[in-house]
């Protein structure tokens, strides 16, 4: 089954538009996309209105005015750097209309002496005189009806002009079809919505301010349109998982009990119910599909082992991956202790274990000789090859993507999969980015956890801030000096944290460390174990530490120039401390003036170290796509929802799409069938594929 021949048009390059030549197209790509389709989604964000129709000596000076004038005589410049004048008026007086770099053939044919013309632009009092500079738009009497009253204005890129911008976009939308109704009758007229061609075509006519928000009706019609594709694409692919058969996994608890009886402290409660939803999920014959969703330091690694000793119980392997090494090294660090004390020995694969090494523990896998594994990306590698693998935990899910853990269970038969994630994720985000999950969540800290102090000074105050960390140095804390974040560049952030760390060794002496992105694997882990074994006691850092970095002595975290940093990432930074029995500081050092947005976000900071009352803070202030830095996170890019705004409509678009599937899991019927175009319209066709062909 392939796209549906309708939608043809819209999936041509903007290049098959009139008047869109390779050079315009290129720009075109880059503000909206590749396609026809892309521009109907190239939402206005702003208005010019041109009702405004004075005559000449009525205009106020800067206001966009529409005026109808007799053109007088020309007066061209034989100075390239002079302006090419004409002479207009009306009943009331003279303007002037100036054009720079004119082509006077050109104007002598669009402004015939004589005359009578519209034009339409921003209106310039100039030495007494009044004038227009390169009008927006020229137009004879009989034309007046196509100079759109109101016009949209487009987000735009260098060299593409409004104008360009506008015509391609009216271009794209005489090619819009009008499609099957794949929405609920009972729906639209309960939110008062056209069909999807009329709104879109009203979605690019705004009349007021208020037609571009994301409240008016066509906005909030195509959102969903794009909402519900989105929770139909994630309901087939889970229904497809589903479909696949899963196993029953029962453990009868000897090694679980040895695991907790080595543990220092008690589950929280809801460590509690997190593992026996896990458990219980283990010993349904289908697959299991659970999230678990945890704040830095509640404990998530703990609730993951219990759920593979399970599966060890039970005569079969788990897997344990993690995005980066540092982070696999730490679960190692965490499991192998209670794994030992449980008679169980866990082996690591990482792209670090190379040579015998790796054939040992690859031979162990097979063999089913070793049955727990803590790895990275390394696990996927088509020479890993397991006995038997029944359970597969994936940490920081949005870091790897849906095929990928996918992936991971295909190295099993029937495996069961749990995703963690240490950023917490507000509900609204958790239905659109995991909408294919059940949901788990750790919301209290592990006993014996003291709240950070959080305190903000301007950078200022960096002098001060140095002392006091000299002297924390001095009695053997532990502290971490993060640096700022520059435009997106890994060179010019190790050049800041280089020069950070030169500053504080003149003064620290060699007890500073310094990690960053661009150094290898091993060496950074050297730094990491002299910080922990207090041989350093000052480590300036990237934000190569901001996920799974533990050290239970560091007590001071000095974030500088904070209000660089999301409001998710700052709550991950300050969660690296407070994890032993002293009282620990947090410092975020801010450049002045502050933005409004910045402030709320150190101001929250300083409120609160919920980490799911951060990450709904954080989703207001600043949208979805930014959030988990989306470009990397496989969360699903809106372009015409706004999570933060249309959340009720995200839940209606979940039902609607469970009671679908529920009804007519193939999309056969009617409606189904208009289903499968919309599907293909947000160009979800993987989804598709997922339907038997027909």
């Amino acid at each position: 089954m392939s796209r549906p021949e309708i939608l043809f048009p819209l999936f041509a390059p903007v290049s098959a538009l009139s008047g869109v030549g390779p050079r315009i197209a290129k720009l075109i790509e880059t503000a909206a996309g590749p396609h026809v389709v892309d521009l109907l989604w190239h939402r206005p964000t702003g208005l010019i209105d041109r009702r405004f129709a004075p005559l000449i000596n009525e205009a106020p000076d800067g206001v966009i005015a529409t005026i109808t004038v007799t053109v007088g005589p020309h007066a061209p410049s034989h100075n390239k750097r002079m302006p090419y004048r004409v002479s207009c008026h009306d009943d009331s007086g003279e303007m002037q209309l100036v054009f720079f770099h004119a082509r006077e053939d050109y104007l002598r044919k669009t402004l015939p002496e004589g005359e009578q013309r519209i034009i339409s632009g921003r209106v310039e009092h100039f030495r007494g005189d009044v004038q227009m500079t390169h009008p927006d738009h020229i137009a004879t009497l009989d034309e007046r009806d196509t100079l759109q009253a109101v016009e949209p204005v487009y987000p735009l890129t260098a060299g593409l002009t409004h104008k360009t911008c506008v015509k391609a976009v009216r271009a794209a939308l005489e090619r819009v079809p009008a499609l099957p109704e794949w929405n609920d009758k009972e729906l639209l007229s309960r939110q008062g919505w056209a069909d999807w061609q009329t709104s879109l075509k009203a979605l690019h006519a705004p009349q007021s301010e208020k037609d571009i928000g994301p409240d008016s009706l066509p906005r909030r019609r195509l959102a969903y349109d794009e909402l519900l594709a989105s929770q139909l694409a994630l309901g087939l692919v889970r229904a497809q998982y589903r479909r696949r058969p899963g196993r029953v996994i029962k453990g009868d608890g000897h090694l679980r009990q040895k695991a907790l009886a080595a543990l220092p402290f008690s589950l929280t409660s809801s460590q509690t119910k997190a593992v026996g939803e896990i458990l219980a999920d283990m010993a349904d014959p289908a697959r299991m599909l659970r999230l678990l969703q945890g704040d830095v330091g509640s404990g998530k690694t703990v609730v993951a082992l219990l759920g593979l000793l399970n599966a060890v119980e039970a005569g079969s392997q788990a897997a344990l991956m993690a995005p980066t090494e540092i982070l696999a090294r730490q679960h190692m660090a965490t499991i192998d202790p209670l794994a030992r004390a449980a008679g169980i020995t866990v082996v690591l694969l990482t792209g670090r274990e190379k040579g015998k090494t790796r054939e040992a523990v690859l031979a162990g896998l097979a063999s089913g000789e070793t049955a727990l594994c803590v790895g990275t990306h390394a696990l996927f590698q088509d020479d890993v090859i397991f006995h038997d693998l029944a359970f597969a935990v994936v940490d920081e899910q949005h870091r790897f993507g849906v095929h990928q853990r996918l992936m991971l269970a295909e190295k099993g038969a029937g495996t069961d999969v749990l995703v963690m994630t240490a950023t917490p994720i507000p509900r609204t985000l958790t239905l659109a980015a995991f909408g294919d999950l059940d949901v788990s969540r750790l919301t209290e800290k592990p006993p014996g956890r003291k709240p950070v102090e959080t305190r903000a000074l301007p950078l200022s105050s960096l002098g001060q801030v140095i002392e006091r960390i000299a002297a924390k140095s001095a009695l053997g804390e532990r502290v971490y000096w993060v640096c700022p974040l520059i435009e997106e560049s890994e060179v010019l952030d190790v050049a800041a944290a280089s020069e950070r760390f030169e500053t504080l060794k003149k003064i620290i002496g060699d007890r500073v460390g310094l990690v960053h992105g661009a150094m290898k694997g091993k060496d950074k882990d050297a730094v990491m174990a002299q910080f922990a074994s207090g041989e350093i006691t000052v480590l300036v850092a990237t934000t190569v530490i901001e996920v799974g970095v533990d050290v239970p002595e560091a007590t001071v975290m000095v974030i500088e120039q904070a209000e660089r940093f999301g409001l998710a990432q700052l709550h991950q930074l300050r969660g690296r401390i407070g994890r032993g029995a002293e009282a620990s500081v947090c410092i975020l050092l801010y450049a002045q003036p502050l933005g409004a947005t910045a402030k709320a976000r150190i101001d929250i900071m300083r409120q609160t170290d919920d980490g799911f009352r951060i990450a709904e803070e954080d989703l207001r202030l600043r949208g979805a796509g930014e959030l988990l830095g989306t470009r990397q996170s496989g969360l699903p890019e809106f372009r015409l929802a706004d999570l933060t705004v249309h959340a009720e409509l995200l839940a209606t678009a979940r039902d609607d799409a469970a009671l679908i599937l529920s009804k007519d899991p193939e999309l056969k019927d009617k409606r189904g069938q208009a289903l499968r175009t919309l599907l293909y319209l947000f160009e979800r066709d993987a989804a598709v594929k997922f339907l038997q062909s027909g």
